[in-house]
């Protein structure tokens, strides 16, 4: 799938100018990519290591 076909969202916890990352949903999971660099690609997460990521990051920061 190319960045292009892709539908990036920031999070609405992004203020503007600051270092943040886009999420677009994959068939299977996700795709990452640095908000201010979206053209150097974004590395694709499997559905499974992507909640592990969310379960982990909601129990540091409730």
């Amino acid at each position: 799938m190319m960045n292009n076909e892709l539908v990036f969202q920031k999070s609405s916890y992004s203020g503007h100018g600051q270092n943040c990352v886009e999420v677009a949903d994959l068939p299977c999971g996700v795709a990452v990519r640095d908000s201010k660099h979206p053209a150097r690609g974004h590395l694709p997460f499997p559905a499974a290591e992507w909640d592990a990521f969310l379960t982990s990051a909601r129990r540091s920061h409730p």
